[in-house]
């Protein structure tokens, strides 16, 4: 079942206080994205942050759970609503991934 898109851009809209949010449809679902780094997904009206330890803490609630089949486990955010927590996970865990390689430039 793939997600609500105004389920997503509600998410999304959360998210705002971290920085530049954009989403991108993958795999029927979609990826999450704050200043270009992915950093959850939306799936199946779900919203799941990638884990790491620094963001454990913080959490109200740890539930790991794996977004689709197959999938490694994140952590499933089931409050959204409060803007200023998603704010400040979506920060947190940012901090902690690596920056996204710079993408290839196609030869012409």
């Amino acid at each position: 079942m793939a997600s609500n898109p105004d389920f997503v851009q509600y998410v999304a809209d959360q998210c705002a206080g971290a920085g530049e949010i954009t989403v991108k449809k993958m795999f029927g679902d979609y990826g999450i994205y704050c200043d270009g780094k992915i950093f959850g997904l939306i799936c199946d009206d779900c919203f799941y942050l990638k884990p790491t330890e620094p963001v454990r803490p913080l959490l109200r609630t740890v539930e790991l759970r794996p977004p689709y089949d197959g999938a490694k486990d994140y952590f499933l955010i089931a409050d959204v609503d409060d803007r200023d927590y998603l704010a400040a996970l979506v920060s947190e865990t940012c901090k902690n991934l690596p920056d996204p390689k710079p993408k290839k430039k196609k030869k012409s």
